[in-house]
């Protein structure tokens, strides 16, 4: 599954809230500090999706005729295209791998930042960051779907996409998360 822009600062917290957790990390400056890198590092990830993925729809869009002309299913050769492209834009298109990835990145960032100090093997701490990163992506549509519930049992209806709604939408949101440990 994607991240979202929307969803970085969440995931960022889960991580240095499931470090410091974890026992085997001393952070040096604390939660934010963390969590600010592992944003950063998360951030540079989905901007270097979304360029991928723009060029790619670019490309569709220049070539729109000829894929009419040919019948040819437009999302199939999106993907065909943004597959192509992903190792010019150091895109992972496996989100597993691409997690894996991001987690290094990350404990890097840490580790070069004197953010962490830990003494058990690297691989240990990577595991730590995958899994916050999995397991928030994992909780998302959960989450998702409680606040939606939530908002539906008000009296008064909200529409989605007006400035209410999404402030209201954002509050549970971070209910939810903070209810679940998350943040």
């Amino acid at each position: 599954m994607k991240i979202s822009l929307k969803s970085i600062p969440h995931i960022a917290n889960k991580i240095a809230i499931d470090l410091n957790k974890s026992g085997v990390v001393t952070m040096t400056k604390g939660l934010e500090a963390v969590a600010y890198e592992a944003q950063k590092v998360l951030e540079h990830s989905v901007k270097q999706e979304i360029a991928l993925e723009e060029k790619a729809r670019h490309i569709c869009d220049e070539n729109e005729e000829e894929i009419e002309f040919m019948l040819a299913d437009e999302r199939q050769l999106f993907f065909m295209i943004k597959k192509k492209l992903a190792p010019e834009f150091g895109v992972i298109l496996d989100y597993e791998e691409r997690f894996s990835d991001i987690s290094h990145k990350i404990l890097d960032e840490l580790y070069e930042e004197d953010l962490i100090h830990f003494d058990v093997t690297e691989n240990r701490i990577k595991n730590i960051i995958y899994s916050a990163i999995t397991s928030f992506i994992a909780d998302i549509s959960e989450i998702e779907d409680a606040v939606m519930d939530k908002i539906r049992s008000y009296k008064k209806r909200y529409i989605p996409g007006t400035d209410e709604f999404d402030i209201l939408h954002e509050k549970l949101y971070r209910e939810e998360l903070v209810k679940r440990g998350m943040e």
